[in-house]
């Protein structure tokens, strides 16, 4: 049985709470922002044509919802264990808690795991390095972990330097073609697939885009993790979430709507769209620039995912629901030092694995799995008499619509790719996360986590 950590003593090393507003807000943003916009522009146009700006709306409204929901939960429970604390809180079923925190986690390694191989295999390239792409991508992660073991402050300045670098990536593609704007008629559909442009085929192409372009604003489940390493949580967390949500927003549409402007939305590549608008407009502009941007873009999804999953591991650690030694902190770094080796260690062995899109497409769905049980949490919290008020309290509907926008989306995704090997691997993975509950025996005591939430609400109180 796996050792659980035990009540936290006044004695032990705390997480350092210096994450400030801007800086919350750049991670929000970074994890949003992702190389994964170069080749969804194209994806998306050749679904809705050059009205795919109306995607990131639709996609933005639903994403905000469960955005919206977190924030509410950050400011009346600013946990490192995010979705595992609330879950827990809401439901007291410590095998739901535990499947959903390594849930999050199996997301985040799946990221990191891709992203490494993908920094390895462009530096590769863009140095005509002959290199093994393994080793490259194992020393990419060893200087990853080298900055998540040295502080939070050196990673929120890291992600702040890699934010700023792939929004400039960006801004280059709107200002490359800005002058473009106009030109095109922005609400011109596919012929065939809006039947000449009904009301209601054209609903649907709406809605799925924005399935597709709503993976683009996850980021509030990253942000929710550093909870405890900010200041002021329960007043800049929801702000941050917000104010990075809706630039996110506002730069998707700009991108979007350039893009379409200066390529007919029929020619557009599938595949590093942006890149090609840059090209037409820029034909000038050195195209090793977004090569580079786009190594500084993946490089920082990796930074947000491991300093997630460090946070949310050291979290579950301290409800209980994993081992103790998770739940250490460094005494003069203030870094979760255990949780970032561990994932160092298994993100090292998926790398080598090679190709892990199924895995990474079933964590999708998991994901948006993990969502509905939160909105749902936090509905029940709501409803509950003598739970805490955070400073920024929405409606019990906010909750209760994202529950059901992201439980559509699930239906959406699986019949509208007709992929099932996708929900078999998801359905594979939670058996072999509850199997792991199982066998290490975490949340046994379920008293312990019951004193735990007790603990925690006298802390807060005091």
């Amino acid at each position: 049985m796996a050792e659980t950590a035990r009540d936290g003593s006044a004695g032990e090393p705390k997480l350092d709470r210096s994450v400030t507003l801007w800086q919350i807000t750049l991670y929000g943003l970074g994890s949003m922002l992702g190389a994964g916009i170069y080749g969804l522009i194209g994806q998306a146009a050749g679904q809705l044509g050059s009205a795919v700006w109306m995607a990131f709306i639709v996609s933005m409204i639903a994403a905000m919802l469960t955005g919206l929901s977190y924030a509410n939960i950050v400011s009346r429970y600013p946990k490192a264990g995010g979705a595992a604390y609330v879950t827990q809180r809401a439901y007291m079923i410590p095998l739901l808690s535990y499947v959903v925190g390594l849930t999050v986690v199996c997301s985040g390694l799946t990221s990191i795991a891709t992203q490494s191989n993908v920094v390895a295999a462009s530096i590769a390239k863009l140095f005509g390095l002959s290199v093994p792409i393994w080793i490259l991508a194992i020393g990419f992660l060893l200087v990853v972990a080298g900055i998540l073991l040295r502080g939070i402050k050196e990673c929120m300045w890291v992600n702040a330097l890699c934010t700023v670098i792939e929004a400039t990536g960006l801004l280059i593609v709107i200002a490359s073609g800005v002058s473009y704007w106009g030109s095109a008629n922005l609400l011109e559909f596919p012929a065939a697939e809006s039947h000449n442009n009904e009301i209601g085929a054209i609903a649907v192409l709406v809605m799925q885009g924005a399935v597709l372009t709503f993976f683009s604003f996850i980021g509030f489940e990253d942000m929710l993790n550093v909870a405890e390493e900010v200041k002021e949580p329960k007043r800049n967390m929801p702000l941050a979430i917000i104010f990075a949500m809706v630039a996110a927003t506002v730069i998707y549409m700009a991108v979007a709507v350039t893009a379409v402007s200066v390529i007919p939305w029929q020619e557009l590549p599938k595949e590093l769209a942006l890149v090609a608008v840059v090209e037409k407009a820029w034909p000038w502009f050195p195209p090793i620039i977004l090569s580079v941007i786009t190594i500084f873009a993946v490089s920082n999804t990796a930074l947000v995912n491991w300093i997630m999953g460090s946070r949310l591991l050291y979290g579950m650690s301290k409800q209980g629901l994993m081992p103790a030694k998770l739940g250490k902190v460094h005494p003069t770094r203030r870094t979760p030092y255990v949780a970032i080796l561990t994932l160092l260690a298994i993100v090292i062995v998926l790398s080598l694995v090679g190709d892990i899109k199924a895995l990474a497409s079933s964590t999708v769905l998991l994901l948006l799995t993990v969502f509905t049980i939160v909105n749902v949490a936090l509905v029940i919290l709501k409803r509950r008499e003598g739970e805490p008020q955070g400073d920024f309290e929405v409606p019990i509907l906010v909750p209760m619509l994202g529950a059901f926008v992201c439980s559509a989306l699930i239906v959406t995704r699986l019949f509208q790719t007709g992929d099932f090997i996708a929900p078999l691997i998801a359905i594979g993975l939670i058996l072999l996360i509850t199997a792991l509950y199982f066998v290490t025996g975490a949340g046994k005591d379920q008293a312990r986590l019951r004193r735990f939430i007790e603990q925690e609400d006298a802390a807060a109180e005091a």
